[in-house]
């Protein structure tokens, strides 16, 4: 089974370093208490075609766990403005800090255990 990776996006204008910095460090214990429910890391974005976030997920099942319409709503009434969301399974990581490509089947390699 594949990672997933999902693309959250915002039509909201670009922060300066210390609201991106201020809002990121904010939210960051949500995202760090997900560890366990299958969220692996979250880049959170911030460019001139809106903010957002990256999210790898261990698995797809996982991501639509959080990605919920309840959640959706959440997001859009905080931020005042819908999120668009992108969905992508990853098979293949080049990780250039370990050095290493990987096949991701974490799920799969467990079970065939």
């Amino acid at each position: 089974m594949a990672t997933c990776i999902v693309i959250v996006q915002f039509d909201l204008p670009k922060r300066t370093e210390e609201q991106a910095i201020t809002g990121g460090t904010g939210s960051a214990p949500t995202y760090r208490a997900l560890a366990t429910k299958g969220l692996i890391r979250k880049d959170y974005l911030n460019g001139d075609h809106g903010t957002g976030g990256v999210y790898l997920w261990e698995n797809r099942a996982a991501a639509e766990a959080w990605f919920t319409d309840a959640r959706i709503a959440e997001l859009t009434e905080r931020f005042g403005a819908r999120p668009r969301l992108t969905w992508y399974d990853t098979h293949v990581t080049v990780d250039n800090i370990k050095g290493e490509t990987r096949v991701n089947r974490l799920a799969m390699a467990s079970a065939a255990e």
